[in-house]
């Protein structure tokens, strides 16, 4: 293939088929200006975002400091079980066995219901089961 070598300096150069008409660049800009909208934009002062943000914070340090009070637990005494309360009078009270009996009545022991019938099989079972038989012998 040969190809034929191109230098710009060459005349005639090829021309365009595009061209603008007379004076077109002159008036462009003042054209363009006409066909903007002419409303003017909307000014908001800087105080009105401040307030927003002033809201904002205070929004947020209300739902911090509530916090606190949302996630209290409240315990009811309906809630607490058996074991709770043994274990408190047993570790973290100074009332002693004889002070508790003091304080119930009739009524309160007529519902405590404690079933205490041992079976000789399950005891015979638990003593076979335990090393430490001389232990309860002793005591």
């Amino acid at each position: 293939m040969n190809m034929k070598r191109f230098t710009l300096d060459n005349h005639p150069k090829i021309q365009s088929g595009l061209q603008a008409p007379d004076g077109y660049f002159d008036t462009i800009s003042a054209r363009i200006l006409d066909n903007l909208p002419a409303h003017t934009p909307r000014v908001i002062p800087f105080y009105r975002k401040k307030m927003t943000w002033i809201a904002s914070a205070a929004a947020v340090l209300v739902l911090a400091l509530m916090i606190p009070f949302a996630t209290r637990n409240t315990i009811s005494t309906d809630t607490i079980d058996a074991t709770s309360i043994e274990n408190y009078l047993s570790y973290r009270s100074n009332l002693s066995q004889y002070d508790l009996i003091d304080l119930l009545d009739d009524k309160d022991v007529k519902n405590i219901n404690i079933d205490l019938a041992l079976d000789d099989k399950a005891v015979e079972e638990y003593l076979a089961q335990n090393n430490n038989v001389e232990l309860y012998l002793n005591e």
